[in-house]
């Protein structure tokens, strides 16, 4: 049975900028640290894959003696998760606010692909608690409880490496050639790309200058009536025509197997 599969940041909202960053720092002000990202920072560390792991880059040496945090790795450890849960706590707060509108197309697409038969996957390296929460906002309870959701550190290794998309694709039953990502980063491009998945790039605020390279269809967005999407670089000849349909996804399935660049 075919699966599609989003990424959730960027992908189903445009959760970093509106929701990820203030909850950043929102949580460095909570714990007395004295830091606040900017938009330009914050681009910066989106090559980071994960919150913690971001959050992780601060602690250097210097900063860790300056701020008396503790030094040891496992003390470090604990520290750190108790920053994440409180950045948790903002972000899901944010997203239960409506903050983060879906992006468009998204809902569209996932009723297209349920009247079809496929699968539906989400799969991130944000906390699950924080893309079921995104999950059941942009497309609602009924659509999401659909959804598998595949998270956090589910696995070792984070996008860009592979292993998020290769545990989502075994748990699916799904082959390799009847799947379908749909990404807004090089990071999750090169994770899909490696476990061999067909990719459609939605850009985003932050990676609308990122290169996609191996995509089969680069968008400005999934497309709305109304709101159509712009196609940014169309490989396969696709011709979307201002909007991604099932009949995309199918079109794409067709081609031949996609190899990583």
């Amino acid at each position: 049975m075919p699966a599609l599969i989003f990424d959730c940041d960027g992908v189903l909202a445009d959760t970093e900028r509106f929701g990820h960053l203030p909850a950043f720092n929102s949580t460095f002000a909570d714990f007395g640290l004295p830091v606040r990202w900017s938009e330009e920072d914050y681009a910066g560390k989106l090559l980071i894959g994960g919150g913690k792991e971001r959050m992780a880059s601060l602690l250097t040496p210097e900063f860790v003696a300056a701020n008396g945090l503790p030094a040891d790795a496992r003390a470090q450890s604990d520290l750190l998760a108790a920053w994440h849960r409180a950045k948790t706590a903002h972000y899901t707060r944010a997203v239960q606010e409506g903050r983060m509108p879906g992006r468009p197309g998204v809902v569209r697409l996932v009723d297209e692909a349920l009247a079809a038969g496929w699968q539906l996957a989400v799969a991130s390296t944000s906390a699950e608690v924080s893309v079921r929460a995104v999950l059941a906002h942009v497309v609602g309870a009924a659509r999401a409880a659909r959804f598998r959701v595949y998270a956090g550190d589910i696995v070792p290794r984070k996008k860009p490496a592979p292993d998020i998309y290769e545990l989502a694709v075994a748990d699916l039953g799904a082959g390799r050639q009847e799947v379908v990502v749909v990404e807004d980063s090089a990071n999750g491009l090169q994770a899909a790309l490696g476990a061999g998945l067909k990719t459609i790039v939605t850009v985003s605020s932050y990676t609308a200058g990122e290169d996609f390279t191996g995509a089969a269809l680069v968008v400005s967005s999934l497309g709305e009536p109304g709101e159509p999407a712009e196609t940014l670089a169309d490989p396969l000849a696709l011709r979307p025509h201002g909007r991604v349909a099932l009949a995309t996804l199918n079109a794409i399935l067709d081609t031949s197997e996609v190899k990583a660049p």
